[in-house]
């Protein structure tokens, strides 16, 4: 697989191991614990529903007894390009409003919700699903006390914004502050990861800088059991798969059933 984190510059990623991947949902109820993802009075519509990290439950669809089953943490991609040639990802590129941007220096994709109009083009434009839009007001009653587990560190969005997965950006800054403080330029790679990464029961989830040597996320990416969900659109995401199931891989890609099932003969 063509690595393409090669240049200059910080590149935050992710590499999620799917073989180890339990499905707990840890992850997610630590990314909106983290966020101030709130929730609905009733949960029920998950077509409206907000969560950052969403996890699904892929199948070989053989029958028993060859079936079997993987779980698929998805986050934001916070791809490099469009896919087209574009130096941008696909969100940045549709947004009118500029209130989403790729930092050149992290890799980062941002959402700048006081610049948000809330038109879901962004949304629109994700191939992988990863944005969410709030049809309603932050709920954080505080007859039930919820109001008091908010983050101060993270902005509670309004109604009519589109809101994904941050890479827990504020917890980079405050790495970079406490660095500030104690007269250093650089951060180490333990005092900068994700609410996810630190949450999982079994390591599943590694996060670090892509382009860093020294971080194990650069050794995990260079494993031919690395990969990428829907590589052939080439957006370049900084979250990469391990698994060394074969289908697993395949059905990453989108390979239609027909395909799949062909491609899939004798392996």
């Amino acid at each position: 697989m063509k690595k393409d984190h090669g240049h200059v510059g910080k590149k935050y990623g992710m590499v999620i191991d799917l073989d180890k991947c339990t499905g707990c949902g840890t992850c997610m109820t630590a990314c909106a614990a983290e966020n101030n993802v709130s929730v609905r009075k009733d949960e029920s519509d998950k077509e409206r529903s907000i969560t950052w990290i969403q996890l699904y439950q892929i199948s070989n669809g053989k029958k028993f007894p060859d079936t079997r089953y993987s779980y698929f943490p998805r986050p934001c991609m916070h791809c490099d390009e469009d896919g087209r040639g574009g130096h941008h990802p696909s969100c940045v590129s549709v947004c009118v409003a500029s209130a989403t941007k790729l930092d050149p220096h992290t890799g980062i994709v941002s959402q700048i919700y006081t610049r948000c109009i809330g038109c879901r083009y962004c949304q629109a434009a994700c191939p992988f699903d990863a944005r969410y839009f709030n049809w309603w007001d932050a709920y954080f009653p505080k007859e039930k006390g919820l109001e008091r587990y908010l983050s101060p560190d993270v902005s509670p969005r309004m109604r009519g914004v589109i809101e994904k997965c941050s890479f827990c950006h504020h917890r980079l800054m405050r790495a970079k502050n406490q660095a500030y403080a104690e007269g250093r330029r650089e951060i180490e790679e333990h005092e900068y990861i994700t609410a996810c990464t630190e949450a999982c029961p079994v390591q599943a989830i590694t996060f670090g800088d892509l382009n860093n040597p020294k971080h194990k996320v650069h050794e995990l990416i260079q494993l031919p059991t690395a990969f990428r969900l829907l590589e052939r659109l080439n957006t370049k995401p900084k979250v990469y798969y391990l698994s060394t199931k074969d289908w697993v891989r395949r059905l990453a890609d989108n390979y239609r059933p027909g395909e799949f099932k062909r491609l899939s003969k004798g392996s």
